[in-house]
């Protein structure tokens, strides 16, 4: 069997389960179209047979697809074994077409009914299972459905028809072609066949389509991103009208509205009924309601969350209040009772609660996971306190605490550094002279030795030593010292600052 590769449509060749060798045509929506023509792909014809396993599941009529969503209904009057998916030749007028089972049993009676196939129609015969013979013969006459279409346009457009023949599909036997052709308008074609005939020595029939179905054979992508529901698993066509668009508040933009055919989308019918149902549920649109201030007007509702927006105005969002529904039928309720309340929220200052749901946008963000980064606290020096202030109360008299914003000094950090020990002393200012530098006075130590009666204690590290170092004095702190005319406790307080 010969597997033909569509450039937009993957197919596979799959071997069918029972091993005879008979091979099918796995398209890319999903589903198998062993009963489908050879243009294959589509899964729109393909029928289950749910009832293969059941016993004595006969029935005399088999279904029979052919090219262009076209199949038949034929009586298997020899009783031949066919199954699904089998290339038989059956009756034509005149000679013998060529198609694949559809399917077979009792569901062929229920096919029967929903194609509305009247009950005095004519049904032809089934020849025989298709043989080498017939096959080969098939693929001559397929071969030169293309060439036949691009000059019966050619004709066409010589005759002033304003038609379009969108494809053409020769029978079995080769005797016989049907033109399948797109027109807006009624088209006289009784000169179009005359010619046809003349040039391909053909019986030819004409047969209208109309842009769905047309679509349909082309197949295509959708503005979803799928494939056309008509190429893929839709047999059959609903008319669609602006109103289920109305119904779903969908914008009447015919650039959005409109399909590949340049018809109303098909998949605008689907979800109108739950719409409808829902519509029904809310309050109608020409009724007002009624506050002590204003007269409040429908503008705008969402069914699927049964909620509405009212406005101040007929045809403009003026001061907009949402509604539910309930909260709605209350305040209808109290002004069918001459009642007008105060506002139409209710006490709770305007403020809407906060959805029980999640942001879904949000839910698949790439940075979900993604944790802050905390900022890490600076450690404190070895030996240190982490840079804490002392307890009130350990500070001693006549010192002052340094300015927050001032820069650390090393006589500032040992002072912090330890709570207990003796402030450092700052140098001395630049202006008090030094006398006797080199040579201690009487009385007191020499530089870089503590006071008698003292034990040295340990200092943080120094990286230069002070270079002198006057203590108070016991006797009178008041008193003035030479080299300087401020008291010694003054003196000492502006050192520790410094």
């Amino acid at each position: 069997m010969r597997t033909t590769m569509d450039e937009n449509k993957q197919n596979l060749q799959v071997t069918l389960p029972d091993g005879g060798g008979d091979s099918c045509v796995k398209c890319d929506a999903g589903g198998c179209s062993c009963a489908c023509g050879d243009d294959l792909g589509r899964c729109n014809l393909t029928s289950t047979n749910w009832l293969a396993d059941v016993p004595d599941n006969e029935f005399d009529i088999v279904e029979v697809l052919f090219k262009n969503t076209r199949r038949g209904f034929y009586r298997n009057s020899t009783h031949i074994p066919l199954k699904q998916g089998d290339w038989v030749a059956v009756e034509a007028n005149p000679g013998h077409d060529i198609g694949r089972v559809g399917l077979t049993g009792r569901l062929v009676k229920s096919q029967m009914k929903r194609v509305n196939l009247r009950k005095d129609a004519e049904i032809l015969r089934v020849f025989r299972k298709a043989k080498p013979a017939d096959m080969e013969r098939y693929e001559q006459a397929k071969a030169r459905e293309e060439d036949t279409m691009i000059r019966s346009r050619k004709i066409a457009v010589d005759l002033g028809l304003k038609m379009k023949i969108g494809d053409v599909e020769y029978q079995g036997d080769g005797n016989k072609a049907i033109f399948y052709y797109i027109a807006d308008e009624r088209v006289d074609f009784r000169q179009l066949i005359k010619v046809l005939a003349d040039v391909f020595k053909i019986r030819v029939e004409m047969k209208q389509i109309g842009a769905r179905q047309e679509a349909g054979r082309i197949g295509g992508i959708g503005p979803c991103g799928r494939p056309l529901c008509c190429a893929t698993w839709m047999s059959s066509f609903v008319s669609v009208a602006t109103s289920a668009a109305r119904f779903q508040d969908i914008s009447l933009n015919p650039q959005n509205l409109a399909g590949q055919c340049a018809k109303l989308k098909c998949c605008i019918n689907f979800e109108v009924n739950t719409y409808v149902e829902a519509i029904r549920q809310l309050p109608a649109k020409d009724v007002h309601l009624e506050t002590k201030d204003n007269t409040y007007y429908y503008f705008k509702a969402d069914a699927l969350k049964r909620e509405i927006i009212y406005s101040t105005e007929r045809n403009a969002p003026v001061n907009t209040v949402t509604l539910t529904a309930a909260q709605a039928f209350e305040i209808i309720a109290l002004n069918k009772n001459g009642v007008k309340p105060d506002s139409l929220l209710p006490e709770t200052d305007g403020k809407k609660g906060g959805s029980p749901f999640g942001d879904l946008l949000n839910q698949d963000a790439i940075n979900r996971f993604d944790k802050k980064k905390k900022k890490k606290k600076k450690k404190s020096p070895a030996g240190g306190n982490g840079g804490d202030k002392p307890a009130p109360g350990n500070e001693k008299k006549g010192e002052s605490k340094p300015a927050n914003n001032a820069p650390a000094t090393e006589g500032n950090d040992g002072a912090k550094n330890d709570r207990n020990k003796p402030p450092r002393q700052g140098k001395p200012k630049a202006k008090r002279p030094q006398q006797h530098q080199g040579q201690p006075r009487e009385g007191q130590p020499r530089e870089g030795q503590p006071p008698q009666g003292e034990k040295p204690q340990r200092q943080g590290k120094q990286p230069r030593p002070v270079k002198t170092f006057r203590p108070r004095k016991p006797v009178d702190s008041n008193a003035p010292q030479k080299g300087g005319n401020e008291p010694a406790a003054q003196q000492n307080s502006g050192k520790v600052g410094e």
